[in-house]
């Protein structure tokens, strides 16, 4: 780990659940560079929100299914990294994503491939990428959900890249042991962000059905999940590994 403050590359923490853990990260003394889509104002109030915290904060753009563009990427970390006089990242949350609904007849070829660009190719090769600026005795938390488990009409597509991102987990925990690097992988449940058009957070009738579906009675937030990821980043768990734990409530048990 680095002598100074740790510091973690979260991916999409710019809204919901990146945004929920950088904020934790902050909470906990932990730096945070993160990536953002599209919205720079959105961006710049998750910096602030750290800053209050009295963590680091910076924010780059980033399409995590744009495979080319990863190098140069890796290249503006590094510099950015130098800017803070460090060298190497110590956690790398890999959280990004976009949500996608569809019974399998109406599942079209573009969408799936846009699922998987995004969801586990462009994880699996921003991580590979990014693997030598993440330092020895490092942790990666690659977030799923919880549709691995449960059984959803609809999730199939979604599902399946998830289901390959957690066996990835698997086997990158084996391969990065001998750096020590732990690999884990978190499956948030039915949580009230703006994923699938916000509809577990705006829909009271969604939300009253996912609640009572919910063994602790309500429907997650942003900072369960958030909190979760910190405290797997935590020095007290730098023991699990290989692991998919499941941040839900204890939905649809």
């Amino acid at each position: 780990m680095s002598a100074q403050s740790a510091i973690a590359l979260v991916t999409g923490g710019s809204r919901g659940i990146g945004r929920a853990t950088v904020e934790a990260l902050a909470q906990r003394g932990i730096d945070t560079i993160f990536t953002y889509k599209n919205n720079r104002d959105a961006a710049d109030q998750v910096i602030a929100v750290a800053e209050q915290a009295g963590a680091r904060a910076l924010a780059l753009q980033l399409d995590t299914s744009d495979t080319p563009g990863f190098t140069a990427f890796a290249d503006l970390l590094r510099h950015t990294l130098g800017q803070w006089e460090a060298d190497r990242i110590d956690f790398l949350v890999n959280n990004a994503g976009t949500s996608y609904s569809a019974l399998f007849p109406e599942v079209t070829e573009e969408e799936f491939d846009k699922l998987y660009r995004v969801h586990f190719k462009g994880v699996f090769f921003l991580t590979q990428t990014l693997l030598p600026l993440i330092a020895d005795g490092g942790r990666i938390v690659n977030v799923t959900s919880s549709v691995t488990r449960i059984i959803i009409p609809g999730s199939m597509s979604y599902a399946l890249m998830k289901s390959a991102v957690e066996m990835w987990t698997v086997y990158l925990a084996k391969e990065l042991s001998a750096r020590r690097i732990a690999v884990n992988a978190v499956a948030p449940g039915s949580t009230m962000t703006d994923f699938s058009g916000g509809v577990v957070r705006d829909d009271p009738e969604v939300n009253r059905q996912m609640a009572e579906a919910t063994a602790l009675g309500r429907a997650g937030r942003p900072e369960d999940i958030g909190q979760t990821i910190a405290a797997l980043l935590s020095p007290e768990n730098a023991w699990i590994t290989a692991q998919r734990i499941e941040a839900s409530g204890g939905l649809m048990l």
